[in-house]
Order: structure tokens, then sequence, then C-alpha cells
């Protein structure tokens, strides 16, 4: 049986991606089996996302553009895609956190982003630049969120996704110099809901040291 931690972070997960591409002007699709998109999503992201395990290979690439630069988000880590001419780009961890009081953390609060001078500001230190569009800002599911030095510079931040009733995904991460652990100690303070995401790598351990636990594994594939 699948934990429901994991089927409610790919839900999540998949709706973020529906907001970036909406974003771009790129409507996405949603049913039982996957979110998918009929061309290529903007970079870093992928064309399909699926939602349960056990999605035909076959019927979940006829959704996209399965051509060069396609790439799927294998949420239970279920497919074999290299028949296609697909390789795996990376593996990561589903990570969850209950709501619950917040552990003290050090430095200032995370902060929402509100303009789009701000969300410019924000993306560039982060590295998105074009991809993060002030539509997000629109979108009430979505939160950015910065820490600012004294004189309003940006150091690190993340981004939010609200689901009603549900849980609050979290996705780009990041922290001027590397060092996330200050970032993910203060979500909890923003946030009183249940935390879903995924992290791979060295920044899984940052998630870990602010209670995140794992909750299965995920493959990204490539066309390329």
């Amino acid at each position: 049986m699948v934990p429901g931690e994991r089927v409610a972070a790919a839900r999540n997960n998949a709706e973020w991606c529906d907001v970036v591409c909406a974003s771009h002007g790129l409507p996405g699709r949603t049913d039982l089996d996957a979110w998918s998109v009929p061309r290529r999503s903007p970079p870093w992201y992928p064309d399909a996302v699926t939602l349960r395990p056990g999605v035909p290979a076959d019927a979940l690439l006829a959704r996209i553009d399965p051509g060069p630069g396609a790439s799927v988000k294998d949420s239970f880590a279920d497919l074999d895609l290299r028949p296609y001419g697909f390789r795996v780009l990376f593996t990561a961890d589903w990570i969850h956190r209950p709501a619950a009081q917040p552990a003290a953390h050090p430095g200032p609060p995370l902060t929402p982003v509100g303009t789009p001078d701000r969300l410019a500001a924000w993306a560039a230190v982060h590295g998105g630049g074009e991809l993060f569009r002030p539509a997000l800002l629109a979108d009430p599911r979505v939160t950015v969120l910065a820490r600012y030095t004294g004189d309003g510079a940006v150091t690190g931040g993340a981004v939010l996704l609200h689901r009603s009733g549900a849980v609050t995904g979290i996705s780009n991460v990041f922290a001027v110099g590397g060092d996330t652990t200050p970032i993910w100690a203060g979500i909890p303070t923003a946030v009183g809901s249940p935390l879903v995401g995924y992290e791979s790598g060295e920044d899984l351990a940052p998630a870990l040291r602010a209670g995140f636990t794992t909750a299965g594994p995920l493959r990204v594939w490539v066309r390329d």
C-alpha cells in the first residue's frame, strides 16, 4: 500500500507544476493517472507527473510530446522508460512533516513576496529568472517566501503551494552560500498545515534536520 503522504506529495507537486505552466500560457490536464501538458513545459519542469502507481507508459507518453527534451516525474519510481529512449535524470525522496509546534530557528523570519519587483529580485538570487512570473503572486494557492537582510537584500527563500484543507507543498528552497538549513527551519513557523515536498542528495539533509521524514522514492526521466 502506498503511504498517503507520498500520494499527497505527488498531487501537490503536480498542482505546482500546473500553476507554473499556466503562468506560461500552457494549460495542463489532470486525471486519476497523471498531470500532463501537451507541449514542452518550462525549463526544470516535467511534462508529466504520475499520480498513482502502475500508470501504463504508453498511455502516459501519448499525453505529451515525447520527443527530445521530454521529461516525466515518475512519482512512485515504478516506470521503465528506457525502451522509449529515456534515461533517469535523477532520483529523490518525497518528504513530509506533520503539522506541529515549530522548533526555534535562528535568523530573521521568512516574509511573503508581494510585488512583481520583489519577485524579480527573488528570482534573480534564486537563479530561475523568467521562470517565475508575476501571475504567481495573483494565485491564492501560492506563497513565495524570502529571507531578507536588514537592507532588503534576498538571502534565501522557498515557494509554498497550499491545497485547501490538505497539505502545503514546499519547493524551490535556496540560500545564498548554499546552506538551506535556516530556510527549512523557518518554514514550519510560516505554515500551520502538514508539509510535503521532495529533495535529493545533499539537499535532503537540511530538510531532515528540520523534522521532515522520507515517504518513498521518485525518479525523473528525460529524453536527450
